[in-house]
C-alpha cells in the first residue's frame, strides 16, 4: 500500500498518455478513412483504362478543369466504347440498364468531404496540384480507395508550403510524371507567375 500513490503517480500520466495516443491514431482518418475502397455496381478497373490504356483522367470527368466537382461520367460516355467493346460483357449489365432506361448509375463516392468543406477542384488544378497529390496513382488501381486522409490538417500542410506539389500545369492528369531536380524552380516560378497563395485562415475552406 505505501508504494500505490507512486505507482498512481506515475501510472496515471502514462495511461492518460496512452489514451490520447489510441484516440490519435485510431479515430484519426488515417485509420478510419484512408484504404476505404467500397464494392461498386460495376468492377471498373482504373488500372485497365487509366493506366494500361491511357485514358486521360478528363474524359471521364470532363468538368475537373472548369468545375469546384471533378464530375462523375454518365452512361452514355461509357458506352462511347462499350458499344462495341465487351458489348455483350455480363458484368457491363447494369451500364446497358442504365442506357435503356434513362437512369443514372449509382456509383458509391469514395473521396468525400464534409458538407461544411469547401473544395474546388478547377483552382488546384490550374495551379499545377497533380491528381495524384490527393488520390494517389490511380492508373495502378484495379479497385479504387482512398489513399490520403483529406483531413484539415493535412490539406494545410499543402496550403502552407505548395511548392513540393506543384507540377507543370499540362501534366496535372499524368500519373506517371515525376519531379526532376529542377522542380523547386518550377515551382517557385508557378507560385510568382500565378499568385498562388493558398489561404490558411478558416474562411479559405469554410464559408
Amino acid at each position: 500500500m505505501n508504494t500505490l500513490p507512486t505507482a498512481a503517480a506515475i501510472g496515471a500520466p502514462l495511461g492518460l498518455i496512452g489514451v490520447i495516443a489510441f484516440i490519435w491514431y485510431f479515430f484519426s482518418p488515417w485509420y478510419t478513412d484512408v484504404g476505404y475502397r467500397p464494392t461498386q455496381p460495376v468492377p471498373y478497373s482504373h488500372k485497365l483504362h487509366a493506366g494500361d490504356m491511357e485514358i486521360n483522367c478528363r474524359y471521364c470527368h470532363a468538368a475537373v478543369e472548369r468545375s469546384a466537382v471533378a464530375s462523375v461520367p454518365p452512361t452514355n460516355v461509357c458506352m462511347n466504347c462499350h458499344t462495341l467493346a465487351k458489348k455483350d460483357s455480363p458484368l457491363l449489365q447494369p451500364i446497358r440498364d442504365s442506357l435503356a432506361s434513362n437512369q443514372p448509375m449509382h456509383w458509391v463516392r469514395i473521396h468525400e468531404l464534409p458538407d461544411f468543406v469547401y473544395f474546388n477542384h478547377a483552382a488546384h488544378l490550374r495551379a499545377g496540384v497533380g491528381c495524384a497529390e490527393c488520390h494517389g496513382r490511380i492508373d495502378q488501381m484495379e479497385v479504387v480507395q482512398q489513399e490520403k486522409p483529406l483531413s484539415m490538417g493535412w490539406c494545410l500542410e499543402c496550403h502552407r508550403n505548395p511548392a513540393p506539389h506543384l507540377r507543370p500545369p499540362d501534366q496535372v492528369t499524368n500519373m506517371r510524371w515525376t519531379p526532376t531536380a529542377a522542380q523547386p524552380e518550377l515551382a517557385a516560378k508557378l507560385i510568382a507567375d500565378r499568385n498562388i497563395k493558398p489561404p490558411t485562415d478558416c474562411w479559405g475552406c469554410h464559408r
